[in-house]
């Protein structure tokens, strides 16, 4: 429980950057006139997104680990039960750690905050950034002035703004790099926090650097900008530089970032960033914020209309001598070890010290030295574990601590010879498992535990598939050992689910009577070559099945792969149609009627039950005709995925628009209102009845997904790409997961 202590800003003066401090004043500042009425509730959520400040989700339920949510001890006595604000219950606090860097001091202060004003507990998230959920508003002015004089700040860690500029985590020690991007990366980082060309974006731009075109430390092409370091020879002079790709994103609908420039040379770095602010900022879409990335204007403009239109940018741009002060001050980055090397003894060490040397460890370009990977289930490490890497961070090295994209962190700069020390350290403190970077290694956004968009339980998923798997992890094949699983609990893929060789994300489907959990299975996704491509769904499987899937997928894997095919080789070559019938029988409910199992999703024993459907009914329950039109839909939009499979790229297209038009068509019908097989009358109908009526409208993506219905119409019998299709594919599939949702709300409504 927080001892409160109103002398914390007195404290604190002199220790915060000037800056920082006044701004966090003006933040107290604004919380004080809303609460006295004067300041608009719009204002503010703009104004504290911009401080990293979330509301949160809570429904009386439960978290991954069992934990009731309204247990949870809040230093503000606040309750999570009740009307879900900022000012009736806690919200989440994220934290912005710049390529994921972090000192023993900065270390302890995320252990204080997250005992003092959360659950204890303190969350990595896939950028990079930690995360502190339960923290209520009233404390974050005194949780941020706490952390900058730690020097670290929350500011633009959400919003329409530029978010944490990620980095390789192995940047500076990694074999395989051109260079250390670790300086620019922070200097970028320095030059965009509260920059005026990037306080007026229509929504968030993420920037990420890679030392290397192989590895997926970074993930360069799923995000806005990406820069790869790269060498060139200029004049017999060797030069670094930057190969510079822009517009990528995951998101409902992924695209692969561009390439802007071949080779970037650092001093064009922060300029051409400010150029790309701009153009995005006066260009992107403010008024739709379905289409307001920058990937949709680059996807629009086309790669070289924006090049163009940023190079005028730039070329208008008047000098600011902190391009080259802040990419001159950051190249004075060094790092360097604080023991010297040396081979550890040729003595017996236990099972468990080479499994872990195995896969949580990898050697440093500069020899005698390793980076040892932390791994943290599910990203979450307690405040004792916390001040029990800070301790372990200063006893081995000079603190060279990092945050990693699979929500684990690394300590770089081990000597060899310390490494039975460092796993005994680390096992005491309950951070010492094997697996990271294998398949127990799963990536998983909050979902329904704190997120307000979460529809399955993503953190209960991973940790069921987590235990099972490690329960066999001696037993299993290398090649499965290799792969990456990603859980996201809804269509949003927080959880990155696209680039995972078994993607997952949360849907719904009314199955006899009740919504039950399910996740759409992902596949085709590739994790190497900094997420080189994204996966497709193929099926929606109730929650409870894909353990079982997992397990099948696995061992067809193992059993019919030729020559060390990689996963991705192997579907391709298998084909979707074959996948698909082998999992088939997963996506039915038990035979048993008495089975309530698959009502509820995992660690959280409540049914999922949105009104009881058709009570009485379960063992013969009547399917109506909404039921059987959307089933026709998704096996529509599954017959686009295997056209595209081989290379029919305008008939997958034309597959896909039918059936967006399947499913409204579905839904129009609703009531036995008939209508004919005339798309122009199905989308009329479909906007009249249930977009102008916002009838289809998402909760939280409002009509997003008709939007893409509409667009898709309107784009009917023209000349399709390869890449188009794939987006249509993605959009489709999620207009049916609309739909199904539509339908689940007005059953409810009308058996309510």
């Amino acid at each position: 429980m927080k001892v409160s202590n109103p002398k914390w800003k007195e404290q604190l003066t002199g220790k915060m950057p000037e800056g920082l401090a006044r701004e966090i004043d003006i933040f107290e500042t604004e919380l004080e006139l809303r609460k006295q009425g004067k300041l608009d509730e719009r204002v503010l959520a703009e104004t504290r997104l911009r401080r990293g400040i979330y509301g949160q989700r809570y429904d009386n339920g439960q978290r991954h680990d069992g934990k009731k949510v309204q247990e949870i001890v809040y230093p503000s006595g606040q309750l999570t039960k009740g009307p879900n604000t900022m000012w009736d219950a806690p919200g989440m606090q994220r934290i912005k750690i710049p390529g994921g860097g972090l000192n023993a001091e900065q270390l302890e202060t995320l252990a204080d905050l997250s005992e003092e004003y959360s659950d204890g507990i303190a969350h990595v998230t896939t950028r990079q950034d930690f995360q502190l959920h339960y923290v209520h508003i009233d404390d974050t002015p005194t949780l941020m002035r706490r952390l900058a004089a730690a020097h670290i700040t929350t500011r633009e860690a959400c919003g329409n703004s530029v978010r944490n500029v990620t980095a390789c985590p192995f940047a500076g020690v990694c074999q395989d790099e051109a260079f250390d991007v670790t300086p620019y990366a922070l200097a970028l980082s320095k030059f965009l926090l509260g920059h005026p060309d990037c306080q007026s974006f229509g929504r968030k731009f993420k920037p990420a650097f890679s030392g290397c075109s192989q590895h997926p430390c970074a993930l360069t092409s799923m995000h806005d900008l990406g820069l790869i370091a790269t060498m060139r020879i200029d004049n017999g002079v060797q030069k670094r530089g930057f190969e510079m790709y822009v517009g990528g994103g995951l998101g409902t609908v992924p695209y692969k970032a561009k390439l802007f420039d071949s080779f970037i040379p650092p001093e064009e770095l922060l300029p051409l960033a400010q150029a790309i602010a701009r153009v995005f900022a006066r260009l992107g879409e403010k008024k739709n914020r379905n289409r307001a990335r920058i990937k949709f204007l680059v996807n629009d403009l086309g790669i070289e209309k924006f090049r163009e239109l940023v190079l005028e940018e730039r070329a208008k741009l008047p000098h600011d001598p902190r391009w080259t002060e802040y990419i001159r001050d950051a190249e004075r980055f060094h790092e360097e070890p604080l023991r010297p090397t040396g081979q550890s003894s040729n003595g017996p060490k236990s099972e468990a010290f080479e499994r872990w040397k195995k896969t949580n460890t990898r050697p440093q370009r500069q020899p005698g030295y390793v980076v040892a990977t932390v791994a943290l289930p599910l990203g979450d490490i307690t405040a004792a574990q916390l001040r029990a890497l800070a301790d372990i961070a200063r006893r081995f090295t000079r603190e060279t601590v990092r945050t990693t994209v699979e929500q684990n962190m690394v300590i770089r700069w081990v000597s060899e010879s310390d490494l039975p020390d460092l796993h005994a350290a680390l096992v005491a403190a309950g951070l010492g498992e094997a697996g990271a970077g294998t398949i127990l290694d799963i990536t998983a956004c909050p979902g329904t535990d704190t997120c307000k968009l979460g529809i399955s339980s993503s953190r209960g998923l991973a940790a069921e598939l987590r235990n099972r798997l490690a329960e066999k992890a001696l037993q299993l094949d290398a090649a499965v050992q290799n792969l990456h699983i990603k859980i996201s609990g809804c269509f949003n893929s927080c959880g990155q689910h696209h680039v995972a060789d078994l993607g997952f994300y949360g849907v719904s489907r009314k199955m006899a009577g009740f919504t039950v959990p399910h996740f759409q299975l992902i596949l085709g996704g590739e994790w190497t070559r900094n997420a080189a491509s994204y996966g497709l769904p193929v099926m929606a499987i109730p929650s409870k099945n894909i353990p079982a899937t997992v397990a099948r997928l696995t061992e067809r894997y193992v059993t019919d792969r030729r020559n060390g095919e990689r996963f991705q080789e192997f579907i391709q070559r298998i084909g979707k149609a074959e996948l698909r019938g082998m999992l088939e029988d997963l996506t039915k409910l038990p035979s048993d009627p008495s089975d309530r199992s698959y009502f509820s999703d995992w660690g959280d024993p409540r049914e999922f039950s949105l009104g009881d459907l058709g009570v009485g009914e379960c063992a013969g329950e009547v399917v109506s005709a909404v039921e059987f039109g959307l089933a026709a839909s998704e096996r529509k939009v599954f017959e686009a995925q295997l056209a595209l499979e081989m290379d029919h790229v305008q008939r997958a297209g034309d597959l896909a628009y039918e059936a967006m038009l399947q499913a409204a068509k579905a839904l129009v019908k609703t009531g036995d209102q008939d209508v004919s097989d005339d798309p122009e009358e199905i989308v009329r109908e479909f906007r009249a009845r249930f977009y102008d009526t916002q009838q289809f409208f998402d909760p939280f993506a409002g009509g997003k997904f008709a939007q893409y219905f509409f667009a898709a119409h309107k784009r009917a019998g023209e000349p399709r790409t390869l890449e188009s299709v794939r987006h249509l594919i993605e959009e489709a599939q999620l207009f049916i997961e609309a739909s199904h949702s539509c339908y689940n709300r007005m059953a409810v409504t009308t058996t309510a």
